[in-house]
């Protein structure tokens, strides 16, 4: 337990570090998405998963795609700063990657892996994943991806001296993890929607089967201050994810989808912060089904209580606090008693609290809002549309 009780100051200090800024004061007065960090795992003395023959390294696999991918995000957008975690053969402190991401004023990491199972040959395909611990029945933190995240961890063993340095932490107890649990990620929603475009683009690419989306306690996730994911690209121990990974043209259509996922983001991000972007739909100005029920006040849940949809017809204002691929029930914990209205869009469903016919009074509702999801925005709802309120 000492690990939990150390660890809540740092807890607090990220959460600090998280609130986000309109501005990105490491770019100028530049408003939007200007600095992505992409992190290739592994490195060095860590070569990551090998393959059964022991010929190729997910080092070496996922530093590849990285390159390639930062390739093609600075051809698109060249006014964009594009870091990488490191960007040779060299071993790099699970720890230092985040302080690496957030020093640099990171507003997107991509951490990129490769997984593996000791249990056949069988299990393939590609998965997603934010920070946190899955609320789907079978897929919690001590189940379906316990033995992926344990590895994953498992590098800051090879660091000198991890056991200062990660105060206790433990990546083979599952006790060391309950911190992970009592952390509120303010970047949940941007990284979970960033994640829904990726699945949505690497469905088409050369690793064709989605294994999902789900949330795992991470550590580099915990730690980067700005929407984070850990994308693992195929399975090394699986014949044909292996003969993709292994051709140049396998791993330049994976930093396609990758690309593809990114300039989606990208677009929806810089029109939400009122960045000199072409008009785009996104999280913040989506269509709304046509056939939805009126929209709730701002008043909090009851138990048992469920979201409800937003009115095609009606204006309201309030705080949007997730946007996720999941339905959720108004009573779920995450919404803190409050009451969301939910507006489908396409595969994700937008959850807004604190609505209000006034936008003074859903401003006032905001800044209460705001103490408890650091990351929410004031939002409004008119003719089926959301867009954001600065």
């Amino acid at each position: 337990m000492s690990f939990i009780v150390r660890n809540l100051v740092s807890l607090l200090s990220v959460a600090i570090l998280a609130i986000p800024m309109p501005v990105n004061a490491q770019n100028g007065n530049s408003v939007g998405l200007r600095t992505v960090v992409i992190d290739p795992g592994h490195g060095g003395k860590d070569p990551g998963c090998v393959s059964r023959d022991g010929r190729t390294y997910e080092k070496n696999i996922v530093l590849d795609v990285a390159k390639r991918l930062s390739e093609k995000i600075a051809a698109e957008y060249p006014d964009m700063r594009v870091l990488m975690t490191r960007d040779d053969d060299t071993f790099v402190e699970l720890e230092g990657r985040a302080v690496a991401a957030n020093s640099a004023g990171g507003q997107l990491f991509i951490s990129i892996h490769v997984n593996a199972t000791d249990r056949g040959t069988t299990a393939n395909g590609f998965s997603i994943h934010c920070l946190g611990q899955s609320r789907r029945q079978g897929n919690d933190l001590f189940s379906k991806n316990l033995a992926l995240v344990q590895r994953e961890n498992s590098v800051i063993t090879m660091e000198d001296n991890y056991q200062t340095r990660y105060q206790g932490f433990n990546p083979n107890d599952p006790q060391s993890y309950i911190i992970f649990n009592l952390m509120q990620n303010a970047h949940l929603a941007n990284s979970l929607q960033f994640a829904e475009d990726l699945a949505g683009e690497m469905a088409n690419g050369p690793v064709r089967h989605s294994r999902g989306v789900s949330q795992d306690p991470f550590w580099v996730l915990w730690r980067t201050a700005m929407p984070a994911v850990l994308i693992e690209v195929g399975f090394i121990t699986n014949p044909d994810d292996l003969s993709v990974m292994r051709s140049e043209l396998g791993r330049d259509g994976i930093a396609t989808n990758i690309f593809n996922a990114f300039k989606k983001f990208k677009t929806r991000y810089d029109a939400s912060m009122g960045a000199d972007a072409a008009p785009a739909p996104d999280r913040n100005a989506a269509v709304a089904p046509s056939d939805g029920t009126a929209a709730p006040s701002g008043d909090t849940a009851s138990s048992g209580g469920e979201a409800a949809p937003a009115t095609a017809a009606s204006v309201l204002y309030g705080t949007q606090v997730l946007a996720s691929g999941r339905t959720m029930a108004g009573s779920d914990p995450y919404f803190k008693g409050y009451l969301p209205t939910v507006v489908r869009i396409g595969t994700l469903n937008k959850y807004i609290i604190g609505t209000s016919p006034s936008l003074d009074e859903a401003r006032r509702l905001n800044a209460e809002i705001r103490e408890k999801f650091p990351d929410s925005f004031l939002v409004k709802i008119e003719e089926g549309s959301v867009s954001a309120v600065r």
